[in-house]
């Protein structure tokens, strides 16, 4: 198909097209002619998924170009490409030296030490939580903790899903994608069903049963 066909079939102006190209997230087509080039299935599920990552994931064009390129190394193993999609999507964070950061610090690492997760300590997943609690310490919130056993059973049975979505699918190559798709638009998923389950129990515990609007 030709340039135009490809951005009609995706929703995707031709210059954003062919910024992607430029950009490395998308191969170039097949010339046909000097000006001309000729795309075909494989380019439009690579922008539908660049498209995904952007406008729903929320990940900036260089944190997609690592991540594509994870998912374009076929020897690479799924293990490590997951560790490349988290590691671009999760904010990293300073090491911050006020007590809430240290009380939090104690406490991811106790979280991680009884549930004996097999993570790196330098995991920016870790540094992301270590931040979110002692952000709550400083806002007076620190008995949130309390409940954290509680998130992370949640997330544990969340990842099983995930990577019993992913052990489904055949080929290598899809089996990879869909580990970046998981992780990506999972969060989406999950942080969406959250909201409605809030919702719902908002309305079970104070709204006498109404559901919000």
């Amino acid at each position: 198909m030709r340039i135009g066909e490809l951005s009609r079939r995706t929703g995707v102006p031709v210059p954003t097209v062919k910024y992607y190209v430029r950009e490395g997230l998308l191969p170039p087509g097949l010339l046909t002619s000097p000006n001309q080039a000729a795309y075909d299935e494989t380019h439009e599920r690579r922008l539908r998924l660049i498209r995904a990552l952007l406008d729903v994931g929320g990940l900036k064009v260089a944190a997609i170009r690592e991540v594509l390129a994870a998912v374009d190394d076929p020897g690479r193993p799924v293990h490590d490409v997951l560790g490349q999609a988290t590691n671009s999507i999760i904010k990293r964070h300073g090491d911050e030296t006020d007590d809430e950061a240290a009380a939090a610090r104690e406490e991811v690492a106790a979280l991680i030490a009884r549930r004996a997760w097999r993570v790196d300590p330098g995991n920016p997943a870790v540094g992301a939580l270590v931040a979110a609690l002692a952000a709550l310490g400083r806002l007076g919130h620190g008995g949130f903790a309390r409940v954290l056993d509680d998130y992370a059973d949640a997330a544990q049975a969340v990842a099983r899903a995930d990577l019993a979505y992913v052990a489904g699918r055949a080929a290598m190559d899809d089996l990879v994608e869909s580990v970046v798709i998981g992780t990506v638009m999972g969060d989406a998923v999950f942080m969406a069903l959250r909201r409605l389950a809030q919702v719902d129990e908002s309305a079970r515990t104070y709204g006498g049963g109404k559901a919000p609007r």
